[in-house]
């Protein structure tokens, strides 16, 4: 079988149609800036309805030219996505193939982005984000991720070979290249090409997408409870505790992020035991906050109180003793059936968290200290509410704006931090497909083969900036709030 070509033989009317378009929509941007510098402003009160007026002339012209242009150029780029999912294999080329291979999450991404602008009146902030035209283009880039790591981690699809299979003649090819007869793998070729250990690097792509979905938002969340466990009473009381732990914070954040990581994760640290007792300490806070939370909130009804706090600590106990128990280190206290899992990369979960906690306290700190002095806050206080109710149940629900616009930057930061661990080749195994790693290998030879350093810094580029429209969209739409 031969080799694919980026975009097969339906590119030989697709191309022109991209390129033609693509340059007189750049042409069209171009004079659309240049024509903006000798146009009249327009305020938001052109028009008596108050809404921005149409601007007249060739400016304008050229501002609905562009926008047809645009959705021309998307037109040809959808065709080129349904192309290689309704045509014969090869017929869309590489590109054909790798949208093929995406079709579970298309599939995924048209089901959940139908139903929440069908529902969006219904869904709360969530549901405003769909009237934000680049909170939705955020969501859809952080979904696609989700949604990936979702079916290749779950369910083995969309990868095309064995991450870690190394086929024969297959080293450091190029993207296309035919895979040798009788190598296993769902289809015979190598779309994104070969590494320096002839591996597939699509698949290595995908499967590097499973740490990541797996690693960040977790250790974010982690981070987010210790750090509104803390911040919340060290702004709600003041005084010296506020003075204590914002100084154990600040001298945390004195140190670079890097160093700390290099500190945390090295072999000579973890032999030490030293991530397992940190593992044990900051790990216990969602405990702490979901007791003091339903605590707080059902104190007046003991009954209700026991019936829902026994069972739900109780399974919060069983998996916080299934996380810190590590077989063969100083943490080894389950029996082998009770242990839910084994997390080979518990190092790396305790260093996000212990990196991003501090920030999030002195974020916490902050709000709590400016919403303390609101009116519902004297209010709760007037009927007798206690510190927590009030922290928990009042402030808090006030400061979900902020907070969460900040997890998904936190998110961002903490991709960008894993890829900075992978690529250093710390904390996770020579062999991981975590984009880091895959970026660290290709770069070696980058000069002479740039195809296996690219996808992996590309995957990284997209989620990063998908979680990064994502937290303006929800900015945006708290704000109206």
């Amino acid at each position: 079988m031969d080799a694919l070509s980026w975009t097969g033989p339906l590119g030989t009317f697709l191309n022109p149609a991209l390129g033609v378009g693509g340059a007189l929509l750049a042409l069209g941007i171009i004079t659309q800036i240049v024509l903006d510098f000798f146009a009249a402003p327009v305020t938001l009160q052109a028009n008596k309805d108050g809404t921005l007026q149409m601007r007249g002339g060739l400016l304008g012209t050229v501002e609905i030219g562009n926008k047809y242009l645009f959705f021309f150029a998307l037109l040809v780029m959808l065709g080129y996505l349904i192309g290689g999912i309704v045509t014969p294999y090869g017929t869309v080329g590489i590109v054909g193939e790798l949208s093929r291979q995406f079709l579970p999450v298309w599939i995924a991404l048209i089901g959940t982005f139908g139903l929440s602008i069908t529902y969006k009146r219904k869904l709360g902030l969530y549901g405003k984000l769909f009237d934000s035209n680049i909170g939705m283009i955020g969501f859809g880039i952080v979904m696609f991720w989700v949604y990936t790591a979702l079916f290749v981690g779950a369910f083995d699809w969309i990868a095309t070979h064995d991450h870690l299979s190394q086929v024969s003649g297959m080293k450091n090819k190029l993207p296309g290249t035919t895979a040798p007869d009788g190598t296993a793998g769902a289809i015979p070729h190598y779309l994104l090409g070969g590494d320096n250990l002839a591996r597939d690097i699509f698949s290595r792509v995908v499967a590097g997408s499973v740490i990541v979905i797996a690693i960040a938002p977790l250790a974010t969340l982690f981070a987010f409870m210790v750090g509104i466990t803390l911040g919340l009473p060290a702004g709600y009381y003041g005084g010296r505790l506020d003075t204590f732990l914002s100084f154990v914070a600040n001298l945390i954040l004195a140190f670079p992020v890097i160093l700390l990581f290099y500190l945390l994760v090295t072999p000579e640290i973890v032999e030490t035991g030293i991530p397992s007792f940190m593992a044990v300490v900051l790990f216990i806070f969602p405990l702490i906050f979901v007791g003091v939370l339903l605590n707080s909130r059902y104190h007046t009804q003991p009954a209700k109180r026991s019936a829902i706090m026994v069972p739900v600590l109780g399974v919060l106990t069983w998996l916080y003793l299934s996380i810190i128990n590590q077989p063969g280190t100083v943490i080894d206290v389950l029996p082998g059936w009770f242990d839910l899992f084994d997390i080979s990369i518990l190092v790396v979960f305790v260093s996000v968290v212990f990196v991003n906690a501090p920030t999030v306290f002195r974020i916490v700190r902050g709000i709590t200290l400016d919403l303390r002095t609101r009116d519902y806050v004297a209010a709760a206080q007037t009927r007798g509410e206690g510190a927590w109710y009030i922290m928990l149940w009042e402030i808090l629900p006030n400061a979900r704006g902020p907070l969460i616009v900040d997890f998904c930057l936190r998110i961002g930061y903490t991709t960008i931090l894993l890829g900075t661990l992978g690529f250093f080749g710390l904390g996770l195994s020579s062999e991981s497909p975590d984009w880091g790693s895959t970026i660290n290998e290709g770069r070696k030879l980058l000069i002479i083969y740039a195809h296996p350093a690219l996808p992996p810094a590309i995957a990284l580029l997209s989620l990063v900036l998908g979680l990064n429209l994502l937290a303006d969209g929800l900015r945006e739409e708290s704000l109206k709030d």
